[in-house]
């Protein structure tokens, strides 16, 4: 069996967890590999409606061995909670393991994450508050927290000391704050780590060994390419890479492992967060396709944040399905534009000295970019319930078939409602 990533190929709220959940059904493993508890995958199926931060979205399935990878921010307290919420609406105990390798996200790090963005102000970058980008910071300075350091406390304790020393000068001294003593933390993370203790393991010779044994593995990315802190809209991006070419880095695979790459996007465009955003709708067309989008709307899984939505974009979504690698794609939502007569789409960049461009621009020329659009015929119909290609209306198809020609990706999938049931398999 090949090694499978599930990626975004745009800002992420593509639906990449309705896709990790049906293709679950068929693989052995399960793998987060980078991200923490800042992004949500929504996901229904006969237990109900779900909202997952840190688990893999493989929790649904007993069979499936679903694996927190070394390159994960790890948030234990909303793992465990998430955990403990699924066995109560009666979710299977699911088979988790976590890398002793995994570093973990700091009562500190959501500390300074909530200060920074109040003393930025309107200059924010939307963070949400989780912790995400202080953790990587500590991890790249080398001041990170790694699981095993949890189970030696005279190693863990100096860790906490070597981390604090330049934080309490900006604690007292930027922020006003009283400062945060080794002491202090302690308590906490050690019992975190008895709480982890069960699940604990070297995740990546467990994973190598099943990549030998030819075990179908599936790597789950968070948020998608445009957030990605080196090819995206950055300095609006995430904290970790959100590419593909990240996956096998960040779960613990073989460079070459990877053989087929799903790129998840959605036939029209939404974000959570801040940033340049070329197809935006406003006013009351932003408030209809919102209202409408997904199963409850178009608000973020981890904030609430109502999505800033707009429509398909055609040179954004081409260029995240580069830079992912896309060997194929899954196109969610469809049914959302069924009470459209028209349905735009944009084709082409203006860019502010009025050059006519279809290549994704740098985040400096993207502020001032005017959307070229081109208009397609709406077909004003439910599509629910279709369950095969064939099924839905010509326009949808036309539509579909544009999207596919336009991105130079094949289209193996078509979402028409946000349970497992309701996809279409268009192409393998």
């Amino acid at each position: 069996m090949t090694v499978t990533a599930i990626v975004g190929a745009n800002w992420g709220d593509e639906g990449k967890g309705k896709m990790t959940d049906v293709l679950s059904a068929k693989s052995s493993y399960v793998v987060r590999y980078q991200g923490g508890s800042n992004a949500g995958h929504t996901i229904i199926n006969d237990y109900g409606k779900f909202a997952l931060h840190m688990l893999p979205s493989g929790v649904f399935y007993p069979n499936v061995t679903n694996v927190i990878g070394p390159g994960v921010a790890l948030d234990v307290e909303s793992l465990m909670r998430e955990k403990e919420e699924l066995l109560a609406r009666g979710v299977p105990e699911p088979c988790l393991r976590v890398s002793d390798r995994a570093q973990i996200v700091l009562p500190i790090h959501r500390l300074f994450d909530e200060l920074e963005e109040e003393r930025l102000g309107s200059r924010s970058f939307g963070s949400t508050k989780r912790g995400i980008a202080p953790f990587y910071a500590d991890k790249y300075a080398k001041l990170g927290i790694q699981v095993s350091d949890l189970y030696n406390e005279e190693r863990l304790y100096s860790r906490l000391q070597q981390s604090l020393e330049i934080k309490n000068v900006l604690l007292v001294h930027m922020y006003g704050r009283q400062p945060v003593q080794p002491e202090e933390l302690m308590p906490e993370l050690v019992s975190q780590g008895e709480q982890l203790r069960p699940f604990v393991c070297n995740t990546t010779s467990m994973l190598h060994e099943a990549y030998e044994n030819g075990d179908s593995i599936l790597l789950e990315g968070q948020l998608g390419a445009l957030r990605d802190p080196d090819h995206g809209i950055y300095p609006f991006s995430t904290s970790s890479s959100t590419l593909a070419g990240f996956a096998p880095v960040g779960a613990g695979l073989p460079t070459f492992a990877i053989k087929r790459v799903l790129a998840v996007v959605k036939s029209y465009s939404s974000c959570v967060g801040t940033g340049p955003f070329v197809s935006e709708l406003d006013g009351v067309a932003a408030d209809e396709l919102r209202q409408l989008g997904g199963n409850a709307g178009e608000y973020g899984a981890t904030t609430g944040r109502p999505r800033r939505v707009g429509w398909f974009d055609v040179v954004a979504t081409r260029y995240g399905c580069m830079v992912q690698g896309a060997t194929e794609v899954a196109l969610t939502n469809l049914d959302v534009l069924g009470y459209l007569g028209t349905i735009p789409v944009c084709t082409g960049y203006e860019l502010e000295d009025g050059t006519i461009t279809d290549q994704f621009p740098v985040s400096a020329k993207l502020d001032k970019v005017k959307p070229i659009l081109q208009h397609f015929q709406g077909w004003k119909c439910d599509t629910s319930n279709a369950r095969s290609y064939d099924e839905l209306p010509d326009a949808a198809k036309h539509y579909v078939e544009f999207i596919e020609s336009a991105i130079n990706v094949k289209i193996t999938y078509v979402s028409v409602g946000p349970r497992r049931e309701q996809l279409i398999v268009k192409s393998t």
